[in-house]
């Protein structure tokens, strides 16, 4: 059964750091990509960082370039997803995905097969 398990979320304050994780069990190879996405209350899941399967390409969105850094360990099977200076607006559920089988992103939502089931993050003081 393939499966992916976010943790690492929770409370922090304007300006501080979170870091992600995204545990992946039951895939038979390394062969996705791994999108994160979150929603915030009343508001549509949007893409926010994606990983290729070799994690040498990743993307980000606009609004957490500079911020956000994803990376993976396929040893360990999990893609992190770096937090900086985080921000009220950065508050949501956050969802790690994968594409699969495929090396690259998509910025598609529906394109992501496997979800996780989120981890909350909120940023407040």
């Amino acid at each position: 059964q393939l499966q992916l398990v976010e943790s690492g979320g929770g409370l922090v304050q304007p300006g501080g750091s979170l870091r992600l994780s995204c545990a992946a069990s039951g895939f038979t190879s390394d062969y996705y990509a791994i999108g994160w996405f979150r929603q915030a209350p009343g508001k549509e899941r949007e893409g926010v960082s994606c990983i290729t399967t070799s994690g040498r390409s990743t993307t980000y969105a606009d609004s957490v370039k500079g911020r956000f850094t994803s990376s993976r360990d396929n040893v360990k099977n999990t893609v992190y997803l770096q937090m900086n200076s985080l921000k009220p607006e950065d508050a949501g559920i956050y969802y790690c995905a994968a594409r699969l089988p495929h090396y690259y992103c998509s910025g598609t939502v529906s394109e992501y097969s496997v979800w996780g089931q989120g981890t909350q993050v909120t940023v407040s003081s």
